[in-house]
Protein backbone atom coordinates (compact mmCIF):
# COMPACT_ATOMS: atom_id res chain seq x y z
CA UNK A 1 0.00 0.00 0.00
CA UNK A 2 2.78 2.37 -1.02
CA UNK A 3 2.33 5.20 -2.59
CA UNK A 4 4.04 8.69 -3.54
CA UNK A 5 2.82 12.87 -3.54
CA UNK A 6 4.39 14.61 -6.09
CA UNK A 7 4.49 17.66 -7.25
CA UNK A 8 3.62 18.99 -11.11
CA UNK A 9 2.60 22.23 -12.52
CA UNK A 10 1.62 23.78 -9.20
CA UNK A 11 -0.24 21.39 -7.69
CA UNK A 12 0.12 18.29 -5.67
CA UNK A 13 -0.83 14.29 -6.41
CA UNK A 14 -1.15 11.71 -4.69
CA UNK A 15 -0.55 8.64 -7.13
CA UNK A 16 0.61 4.86 -6.58
CA UNK A 17 1.42 2.39 -9.47
CA UNK A 18 -0.91 2.31 -12.40
CA UNK A 19 -2.81 5.19 -11.61
CA UNK A 20 -4.23 7.70 -14.34
CA UNK A 21 -4.54 11.39 -14.07
CA UNK A 22 -4.83 14.64 -15.87
CA UNK A 23 -2.09 17.00 -14.88
CA UNK A 24 -0.81 20.63 -16.54
CA UNK A 25 0.34 20.01 -20.02
CA UNK A 26 4.24 18.31 -19.99
CA UNK A 27 6.59 18.14 -22.72
CA UNK A 28 6.87 14.73 -24.47
CA UNK A 29 4.92 12.37 -27.59
CA UNK A 30 2.32 10.54 -26.71
CA UNK A 31 3.77 6.77 -25.68
CA UNK A 32 6.99 8.75 -24.23
CA UNK A 33 8.39 7.95 -20.64
CA UNK A 34 8.68 11.42 -18.76
CA UNK A 35 10.46 11.38 -15.06
CA UNK A 36 8.83 13.34 -12.29
CA UNK A 37 11.55 14.38 -9.54
CA UNK A 38 9.70 16.38 -6.98
CA UNK A 39 8.40 13.72 -5.27
CA UNK A 40 7.27 15.55 -1.50
CA UNK A 41 6.16 11.99 0.54
CA UNK A 42 6.95 8.47 -0.01
CA UNK A 43 5.49 5.83 1.39
CA UNK A 44 2.80 5.04 3.58
CA UNK A 45 1.52 3.84 7.04
CA UNK A 46 4.37 4.19 9.93
CA UNK A 47 6.91 4.21 7.57
CA UNK A 48 6.24 7.77 5.38
CA UNK A 49 9.42 9.50 4.15
CA UNK A 50 8.77 13.08 4.17
CA UNK A 51 11.65 15.43 2.02
CA UNK A 52 11.72 16.88 -1.54
CA UNK A 53 14.07 14.91 -3.98
CA UNK A 54 13.03 11.21 -2.39
CA UNK A 55 13.63 9.69 -6.26
CA UNK A 56 12.09 9.61 -8.78
CA UNK A 57 8.58 8.62 -10.05
CA UNK A 58 8.35 7.66 -13.66
CA UNK A 59 5.20 7.85 -16.10
CA UNK A 60 3.91 7.02 -19.62
CA UNK A 61 2.36 9.78 -21.62
CA UNK A 62 -0.72 8.41 -22.58
CA UNK A 63 -2.48 11.78 -24.32
CA UNK A 64 -2.46 15.74 -24.89
CA UNK A 65 -5.81 17.57 -25.00
CA UNK A 66 -7.62 20.28 -23.31
CA UNK A 67 -10.51 20.29 -20.88
CA UNK A 68 -13.55 21.92 -21.01
CA UNK A 69 -14.21 25.22 -21.52
CA UNK A 70 -14.74 27.68 -18.72
CA UNK A 71 -16.82 31.15 -19.04
CA UNK A 72 -16.38 33.90 -17.16
CA UNK A 73 -18.51 37.00 -16.97
CA UNK A 74 -17.51 40.19 -15.25
CA UNK A 75 -20.52 43.08 -14.48
CA UNK A 76 -20.93 46.08 -13.02
CA UNK A 77 -24.28 46.83 -11.62
CA UNK A 78 -25.60 49.88 -13.21
CA UNK A 79 -23.06 50.71 -15.38
CA UNK A 80 -23.78 48.75 -18.30
CA UNK A 81 -20.44 47.08 -18.34
CA UNK A 82 -20.38 43.08 -19.01
CA UNK A 83 -17.01 41.10 -20.10
CA UNK A 84 -17.58 38.10 -21.81
CA UNK A 85 -14.43 35.57 -22.04
CA UNK A 86 -13.70 31.91 -21.86
CA UNK A 87 -10.37 29.73 -21.20
CA UNK A 88 -9.82 25.81 -21.76
CA UNK A 89 -6.66 24.42 -20.07
CA UNK A 90 -4.33 22.51 -21.75
CA UNK A 91 -3.29 18.62 -20.18
CA UNK A 92 -1.41 15.97 -20.14
CA UNK A 93 -2.91 12.37 -19.01
CA UNK A 94 -0.39 10.22 -17.79
CA UNK A 95 0.07 6.43 -15.93
CA UNK A 96 2.34 6.07 -13.33
CA UNK A 97 4.25 2.96 -14.18
CA UNK A 98 6.85 3.07 -11.27
CA UNK A 99 7.66 4.37 -7.95
CA UNK A 100 10.94 4.74 -6.04
CA UNK A 101 11.48 2.00 -4.10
Amino acid sequence: MSYAIIKTGGKQYRVRQGDRLRVEKLAGDVGAEISLDSVLALGGGADLKLGDGLGLVTAKILAHGRGRKIRIWKSKRRKGYEKRQGHRQSYTEIQITALPA
